[in-house]
């Protein structure tokens, strides 16, 4: 059956190709018959990337901690019996303790007590400090001070991100806790732009396939930047895509014109990361021939590969990183992400090098925050912006937040047999097996792959299975989003088209993190059906 015969014709799926592969689904979902909507709405995440694990220890500590802070409450103020105060550092970690030792022993109670020991023994906090800090924060009784990031639970993150995304440059980063990777991503651009590192119109590069609003945000009539992708179109001897980008695609960072690098890494939906040689490369360029060029990463797929190295850390004074908590611990719905700038970087230098109309404009915008704005540092100005500087004094991720975001840091520091890692990785190896048996075709080998998100390139595929002649054919007879729109009517699966993200236009990602290991094979199995079909008719019309 084809798109026509579900009573959405060729004219009308060009309209949609204009669509975000996000909105577009919305309409596949509205194809399926009623009585097929609640299946197609726990396969459309076949195409978005919400996993289907949680890390659950954690979490576990967390709800722990949060008892333990409500006695500490009591403790400290208790005349009224649905009122208590806050809870006290003196002598708490000594309660802590007790607490703990009165409960059952289970992994959340061991990873309370080796949460504790990580910051007195490894980071050298006052034990007190240390748990006053998390109960406080957990109890959620007052705004987050500092406003950038709670001073114990920042140093544990730092580690946790110089164990995960390859090492922390000299000198360190400084974090600002965000309400998850996209909050990240909106200061960014608007901070940027409101400081002087990039202007409205100013010619940035994006490393494509990507993330689909990093290629909708530049357009946007604020920043309505002047976009050059680089596009990951390396093949292998046999056709098959790599994933990576041609020397000559890195060399246009060598234009001093370009001012901007935004990239995922690894990459969404290819779920590849760069190369060795591609990361030095674009390090060098921004060292050397390019060295205002202002790099964001968003990497919150980097602890899917073994051996990750990201350009906060190989390009650290150039580089913003972000990383979303996310992915990995399975955590949406917490809202926690981070920004990372090295301390010592290129866009304080940048800022004191503004021309004085520039450095004037901003002083009178930080003024009400800040007795020396001209001396206040990016990472800084972006805690301002994201409450329009006026509401500064509010500024910061919620305190629970930034709790339960330490205790996963410090669930994997203290995982020194790589097991969250191992377990997840076996999770998304067996469901590419799957879909790989669904598309009989053999599993991909590549190091570099993260393999949380499959991108199958139909027309390399259909070539291979069938014929050049058919794979010819194809694009000439049905849009791209045909395939996708035939899924969703016939199966009531929903996939999202690869071209709504700078990739080959006739692919579809399908994210290997949140369906049942069958669902995959039964993915694989429902497309080549639809390939069949395609194929029936091109020989009916070519016989």
């Amino acid at each position: 059956m084809s798109a026509d015969d579900a009573g959405v014709d060729r004219a009308t799926e060009k309209r949609y190709e204009r669509l975000s592969p996000f909105e577009l689904k919305n309409e596949l979902i509205d194809l399926a018959d009623d009585t097929l909507k609640k299946t197609a709405h726990s396969m459309i995440d076949a195409g978005r990337g919400n996993p289907n694990w949680t890390s659950i220890v954690p979490r576990e500590a967390f709800y722990l901690l949060g008892q333990f802070a409500v006695t500490e409450a009591r403790r400290d103020w208790s005349e009224f019996a649905e009122l208590a105060g806050m809870p006290q550092r003196d002598g708490i970690a000594g309660r802590l303790d007790r607490f703990l030792t009165a409960q059952q022993e289970n992994s959340a109670a061991t990873l309370l007590r080796g949460a504790v020991e990580y910051g007195v023994t490894r980071l050298g906090f006052d034990a007190d400090a240390w748990v006053g800090e998390l109960a406080d924060a957990i109890h959620g009784d007052h705004y987050p001070l500092p406003d950038r990031m709670l001073t114990h639970i920042e140093r544990v993150v730092h580690d946790y991100l110089d164990l995960a995304m390859g090492g922390a440059p000299a000198g360190g980063w400084d974090l600002f806790a965000t309400e998850g990777g996209t909050a990240a991503m909106c200061y960014l651009f608007d901070s940027c732009v409101l400081n002087g590192l990039l202007s409205p119109g100013d010619r940035i590069a994006i490393m494509t396939p990507i993330f689909t609003p990093y290629l909708e945000i530049p357009q946007l009539e604020r920043f309505h930047f002047d976009v050059v992708e680089l596009e990951a179109v390396t093949e292998t001897s046999t056709g098959v895509h790599t994933w990576q980008y041609p020397a000559a695609e890195i060399e246009k960072l060598t234009d001093p014109a370009i001012k901007a690098l935004f990239l995922v890494n690894p990459s969404n939906p290819p779920s590849v990361m760069l190369d060795h040689s591609t990361i030095e490369r674009i390090a060098a360029i921004a060292a050397h021939e390019n060295p205002n060029l202002t790099i964001i990463t968003d990497d919150v797929y980097g602890t899917f590969v073994e051996g990750f190295r990201s350009l906060m850390s190989i390009a650290a004074a150039n580089t913003i990183g972000v990383y979303s908590f996310s992915k990995y611990f399975g955590c949406t719905g917490w809202r926690l992400g981070v920004i990372a700038v090295a301390r010592n970087n290129v866009f304080d230098r940048r800022l004191a090098a503004l021309p004085a109309k520039e450095k004037d404009r901003l002083a009178q915008r930080y003024s009400a925050i800040a007795l020396d704005p001209a001396g206040l540092r990016f990472i800084e100005r972006m805690v301002a912006d994201s409450r329009d500087v006026a509401l500064n004094h509010t500024a910061g991720l919620s305190t629970p937040q930034q709790v339960q975001m330490a205790l996963f840091a410090l669930s994997d520091l203290l995982d020194t047999d790589s097991r969250h890692r191992a377990d997840c990785e076996a999770i998304i190896a067996r469901r590419l097996m799957a879909l790989c048996d669904g598309f009989g075709i053999p599993v991909p080998v590549d190091p570099n792959a993260a393999n949380y998100y499959a991108e199958i390139d139909l027309i390399f595929w259909v070539k291979q299975r069938w014929s050049a002649a058919f794979a010819e054919w194809l694009p000439t007879a049905y849009e791209p989003v045909d395939p996708v729109f035939r899924l969703a009517e016939q199966g009531s699966v929903v996939l999202l088209n690869g071209g709504g993200f700078g990739g080959p236009e006739w692919s579809v990602r399908v994210s290997l993190a949140n369906l049942a290991e069958d669902s995959y094979r039964m993915i694989g199995q429902w497309l080549t059906d639809i390939m069949d079909e395609y194929h029936r008719e091109f020989q009916s019309r070519t016989v």
